[in-house]
């Protein structure tokens, strides 16, 4: 059996060596937390986007970062459902559901 050679000398970062799990259990636990309540399935990278984002905005203050957080994901919760469920239906649904009952 032949197994194929690998470029190993190369000066360049190795792109997506960790695992999805891996790049979870590396996110701060405040975050973590919020991840693992939130309605919508994020993925590490980009949730860490945000909070980095945010991070900065707020200089660090974590109850204003989870606020915001909550308020991204509702936004993106209320264009979920108008692309799914079409622009007639009704936008109360959108901003007064909770998360628990969006995780089905």
């Amino acid at each position: 059996m032949i197994l194929a050679r690998r470029n190993l000398s190369t000066s360049l970062r190795c792109r997506g060596a960790l695992r999805p799990m891996d790049r979870y259990d590396r996110l701060p636990p405040e975050l973590r937390r919020w991840v693992s309540t939130a309605a919508l399935p994020w993925s590490a990278k980009s949730v860490l986007r945000l909070w980095s984002r945010l991070y900065r905005e707020t200089g660090g203050d974590s109850g204003d970062m989870i606020r915001h957080m909550d308020l991204a994901e509702q936004r993106m919760l209320r264009r979920e459902w108008r692309r799914v469920w079409g622009k007639d239906y009704s936008d109360q649904a959108a901003t007064t559901a909770s998360p628990s009952l969006c995780q089905a």
